[in-house]
């Protein structure tokens, strides 16, 4: 059979997960995709389209809106879940009475679970046990990626041989992926950036130069390879999309939600008015929680990560978050 003839399942219909379905569905797979919210799925059966968060991307003919999750899943080679963070255990649990021992998953959620500090592809372990599992990650933007524009990104699996099929399934004329066998350093990568990203935008909404930003992201780097590597990560996987790429992307284009959260707090709002302001989720507002409890039950020094976590959770003046980085000890770049 050939795999691109596959079909394939998209669970969670955000921007990003409705990307991916139209993506796969471009390259040839019957495509599923479906939502737990009941009216946004009559609303994309009817548009042929998800107006609400891609609304100038039009469904291929081989998309699918699946009525239910029993008959999104019924036939799946594989399952790509693309939910945020905090509803990834929840959607697993949903998922699991209806997969087939055949099923492999995929998933395209970033950042640590809050409560108990676990990278996505640990909470798989936990809920769905040795089932074959890969991570999506990289420089993306949904819009982009709905639009056709030319995308790389990785794929990580433990095996090699799932990773590679499936990034056979995404690569295109205008999609290429890449494939990693570091799921640790991939997920780290994707958790960090995000708090990066709204120092970033802090910074900008300063009105702090190029410099600054610049200055941010190679110790943001920095501070993602020491937590990496402590968890067991490889550090070239860090040089790579997951790492070095997906920061940057997303700490210096107003695309990213992170990035406009973090310019609104620059400007001196509140962390209430600029998360509602953007109307979606902001990742890095968990991420900044999350990473700075790991980094501390590790003994791992991520001052950019601590100082976010400050200015979101014990109402520190952004001033003062930017004193304290200034003012550190000299030290040598390489700590």
């Amino acid at each position: 059979m050939d795999r691109r003839a596959e079909p394939m399942t998209v669970i969670g219909a955000g921007s990003w997960g409705t990307a991916l379905a139209i993506l796969l569905a471009r390259e040839g797979h019957l495509t599923q995709l479906w939502s737990r919210d009941a009216a946004q799925l009559d609303a994309m059966r009817s548009a042929r389209r998800n107006v609400r968060y891609l609304p100038d991307a039009p469904f291929p003919e081989s998309l699918q809106v699946a009525a239910d999750l029993a008959q999104a899943l019924k036939g799946a080679r594989d399952a790509l879940i693309a939910v945020p963070s905090h509803a990834f255990r929840a959607t697993l649990e949903g998922i699991r009475p209806h997969l087939s021992p055949h099923t492999r998953i995929a998933w395209a959620t970033k950042g640590f679970e809050i409560d108990s500090g676990l990278l996505p592809h640990q909470v798989v372990r936990e809920v769905l046990g040795a089932t074959p599992g890969a991570v999506l990650s990289g420089p993306t933007f949904a819009k982009e990626v709905g639009a056709g524009l030319p995308t790389a990104m990785t794929v990580a699996s433990r095996d090699e041989h799932f990773a590679k099929e499936l990034a056979l399934s995404l690569s295109g004329p205008n999609f290429r992926a890449y494939t990693q066998t570091d799921i640790m350093g991939v997920e780290v990568g994707g958790a960090v950036k995000n708090v990066i990203a709204i120092g970033s935008g802090i910074a900008d909404g300063m009105g702090y130069g190029a410099n600054t930003r610049v200055a941010l992201i190679a110790r943001g780097l920095a501070e993602m390879m020491r937590l990496g590597v402590k968890l067991g990560a490889q550090r070239e996987t860090f040089m790579g999309l997951a790492g070095l790429g997906d920061l940057v992307l997303t700490c210096t284009d107003d695309q990213s939600r992170n990035r406009r959260f973090g310019m609104a707090l620059g400007r001196g709002e509140s962390p209430a008015q600029a998360q509602t302001a953007i109307h979606q989720v902001v990742e890095g507002v968990s991420a900044a929680r999350a990473v700075h409890h790991v980094a501390q039950r590790l003994g791992v020094d991520m001052p950019i990560c601590r100082e976010i976590y400050g200015i979101m959770y014990e109402s520190k003046p952004v001033g003062s978050a930017v004193q304290a980085l200034m003012g550190r000890e000299v030290r040598s770049e390489s700590e």
